[in-house]
């Protein structure tokens, strides 16, 4: 019954705050694009504090134009995450622009839509990410290209990463920015979540979302842990398959360390607990 009452709670002020906002966002986007990811900033400061998100941050964004955030990709939660910690618009696949309300909240986030898998339109999907970046934006791509199960970091792909070559090569600047994030969810009501409940913050691709949504919602209290790599700065030249691979390998290394941090306050937790019994 709680549980129902805070998701309830949770809904009634997100979509107040919406319908307040949009308007606004809607003027941004149209007239100030370089100010649009503002409003959406509030937004997921807003809905990280009624999810009862404790985000803990290591390292520091860059302030250099044009920026590239690429990160591991969990869940729909990274999204509020991210979108919390700095204004930011996000790359997602073209399926999201027809979702039932997702869509049009991806739409009012400024978000740059990509067919993934269409081999033929890689080059002008990537203009797109381009020239977004070269009017100073700063985007996030999650370059799994999926979520996972919040275990490992999967391969990247590659393809998106050519934006780069594009802004060095039309946009007349020196280098752009690439800045790996890592993502990992590492306690639930300040309790390891180990292996096996990773599912209760992991979203995999073939989850229907509400059901998932409705779950973390009820559950409250998840602490993640965000860590800001060392940045990357790419110039004319540098191949983008080895940039994919080297941003990924700064990610996992993060990644993996959050993770066994977690397995060992997970395995003191239960010493304590054998020698309370």
């Amino acid at each position: 019954m709680i549980a129902q009452a805070r998701i309830a709670m949770i809904f009634a002020v997100l979509v107040s705050a919406t319908l307040l906002l949009a308007p606004f966002q809607w003027a941004a986007i149209r007239w100030l694009p370089r100010r649009s990811g503002v409003l959406p900033h509030v937004w997921h400061r807003m809905a990280r504090r009624l999810m009862g998100l404790r985000v803990e941050v290591v390292g520091g964004v860059p302030g250099q134009r044009p920026l590239l955030i690429v990160a591991n990709h969990i869940s729909w939660v990274d999204m509020v995450v991210l979108g919390s910690l700095l204004p930011v618009s996000f790359i997602a696949k073209s399926d999201v622009r027809s979702w039932p309300i997702a869509g049009w909240l991806a739409k009012m986030q400024n978000t740059v839509f990509i067919e993934r898998g269409r081999r033929a339109r890689a080059g002008s999907q990537a203009q797109d990410v381009a020239g977004r970046l070269a009017r100073g934006g700063a985007l996030v791509l999650f370059a799994e290209g999926t979520t996972g199960s919040g275990h490992r970091v999967l391969p990247f792909k590659s393809a998106l990463f050519g934006a780069v070559d594009k802004v060095l090569g039309d946009g007349g600047c020196e280098y752009v920015t690439v800045q790996p994030v890592a993502i990992a969810y590492v306690r639930l009501h300040g309790l390891p979540l180990g292996r096996y409940h990773q599912a209760r913050a992991a979203w995999p691709g073939d989850l229907a979302l509400a059901p998932h949504l409705k779950s973390f919602l009820a559950d409250g209290a998840h602490d993640v842990f965000v860590s800001l790599c060392e940045p990357i700065r790419v110039r004319a030249g540098d191949d983008r398959k080895e940039l994919a691979e080297r941003v990924r390998q700064r990610i996992r290394h993060d990644f993996t360390a959050a993770m066994r941090m977690q397995r060992a306050g997970d395995r003191a937790a239960a010493c304590v607990s054998e020698r309370l019994e």
